[in-house]
């Protein structure tokens, strides 16, 4: 029986706020790669999105970090990182992708003396080198039809090269997402669709409205962050003006100079 390959989930989003929903991905996500018999799950790691991705009713980046790292106490294998969030600009979630895994890979040969290859080149990596995939809800997967959102390359490497984790929520129907995409549909088998059968509906724009009318969010946020929240009097009528009629930054700067390929 071959060894199971390493591997590390990274969740990217705004996390505005984090709720239980979000760390319940993880937990499904994982139960369903051990299951496949090809995957050890080794860690996974929440990269709450930077101040200048330009979002409605987002709040500053040092909060959703800070809320993050409080509902992820409990977890013994989920970590929150604030690389992306301090960055100065909004990160295509490739670059993102790009900086977690020389990363880890980069701990990998350190901790086991070995050189698996150029990072850039995934056609190097050994059969037990640590893998990183992005983990999404079903919904994530529909952004890539949405115009100017997203570069095709990007597209290409984060399907091809790293891979998804998405796992279904509501109605929607992530086959069908990857059935009309001529590049998800290439990469079908880097794709694992996750099926949630315990429904759980929990949206982050709910949750701030409720909390904008003053109304309870106990059991759909950790009490920790709730606490939090109440702290520091976040998400209230004014905050969810901020970036009103603001263009999402990924629109704007995909406009502008290209982020170089793995060849560049």
């Amino acid at each position: 029986m071959s060894a199971r390959i390493p591997l590390v989930l990274l969740a990217c989003g705004s996390f505005n706020p984090i709720t239980n929903q979000h760390m319940r991905l993880f937990e499904l996500a994982r139960d369903h790669l051990h299951q496949t018999g090809q995957f050890q799950v080794v860690g996974g790691i929440v990269s709450p999105v930077s101040d200048g991705y330009g979002k409605q009713g987002l709040v500053l980046a040092k909060h959703r970090i800070a809320m993050a790292r409080l509902a992820l106490q409990s977890s013994d294998w989920v970590s929150v990182d604030d690389w992306e969030s301090q960055q100065p600009d909004w990160t295509e979630t490739v670059v993102t992708m790009r900086y977690h895994y020389g990363r880890i890979l980069k701990q990998y040969q350190e901790g086991t003396g070995k050189d698996s290859g150029p990072t850039t080149n995934p056609h190097h990596l050994t059969s037990s080198s640590p893998r990183l995939k992005l983990l999404c809800g079903a919904d994530f997967l529909d952004t890539f039809k949405v115009p100017g959102l997203w570069l095709d390359d990007h597209v290409e490497e984060v399907a091809g090269r790293f891979g998804l984790v998405c796992v279904s929520r509501g109605g929607l129907e992530p086959e069908l997402a990857v059935h009309e995409s001529e590049t998800l549909s290439r990469h079908w088998r880097n794709i694992f669709l996750v099926r949630e059968w315990v429904r759980n509906e929990t949206s982050a724009t709910e949750v701030r409205r409720a909390l904008r009318r003053g109304l309870s969010v106990k059991y759909l946020l950790p009490d920790s962050v709730i606490k939090y929240i109440h702290q520091y009097n976040l998400y209230t009528g004014d905050s969810e003006l901020k970036n009103k009629d603001v263009l999402l930054r990924p629109l704007t700067k995909q406009t502008e100079m290209p982020v170089k390929t793995l060849d560049d």
